[in-house]
């Protein structure tokens, strides 16, 4: 198995989450898909984590990992690229800045005892001069997030359906009931999780019955429910 020291907390960024992760053992982990993206440090190196469709597997990376989720839709506009180019991958970041930025960008993380904060730091800078993400992508996660359909969302913020599917793919990845299945995942997860029987956490989450969060589980999460939970 892999055994994980991890703990988060709020960043200072408004709606990231700075982390710390240090797996051990041998095994597999997985990554759920939750509509973010993250810029990661590991071993003194930057990298950039893209919106992920299915559970992300890890195996043998060991050592310490840091990051900084950002909060779904913002950060293509930190990055200076379109979500959806960064789909289910894992790249240096070398592979969208110049790299002699980079390695300027990594030697400021790296002077840091702790390599998270450094990334904050980065994260924040990047932030200061970068205009502001899309303004609709905050009221469209969080209508989502409700469990309100897709075309009802689509009518309230005043966009059609393609225009509503291009400005998506940009920000998240993919469509909005891509992003609508994966808020509903987490939903359900952390109903499972803090011990809410599963037919009600499917009822509540907005699953059509228990074998549908079941099917959903398997196919996003790659597990069963009760080994999802389990690990």
């Amino acid at each position: 198995m892999v055994a994980y020291v991890y703990w988060e907390r709020a960043s200072r960024l408004p709606g990231a989450v700075v982390w710390r992760n240090t797996p051990s053992g041998d095994g597999v982990g997985r990554v759920l898909p939750d509509g973010c993206m993250d810029l990661l440090w590991h071993e003194g190196r930057l990298l950039v984590a893209g919106p992920d469709t299915h559970a992300y597997v890890t195996e043998g990376a060991r050592g310490v990992w840091a990051g900084v989720r950002f909060c779904p839709g913002t950060a293509p506009a930190l990055l200076g690229v379109p979500a959806h180019e960064l789909l289910d991958r894992r790249i240096e970041l070398a592979d969208l800045r110049s790299a002699s930025e980079v390695r300027r960008l990594a030697s400021r993380v790296n002077a840091y005892d702790e390599p998270e904060r450094g990334l904050e730091e980065l994260a924040l800078r990047l932030a200061a001069h970068t205009a502001p993400p899309d303004p609709l992508l905050r009221p469209l996660v969080a209508a989502l997030d409700s469990g309100r359909p897709v075309g009802a969302v689509a009518d309230e913020l005043g966009l059609g359906a393609r225009q509503l599917h291009r400005r998506s793919v940009a920000a998240f990845g993919y469509g909005p009931k891509t992003l609508a299945r994966v808020l509903r995942l987490q939903r359900a997860l952390r109903m499972a999780r803090g011990g809410v029987p599963y037919a009600e956490t499917a009822a509540r989450a907005g699953f059509a019955d228990q074998a549908h969060l079941a099917r959903d589980v398997r196919e996003l999460a790659g597990v069963p429910l009760g080994e999802l939970l389990g690990r």
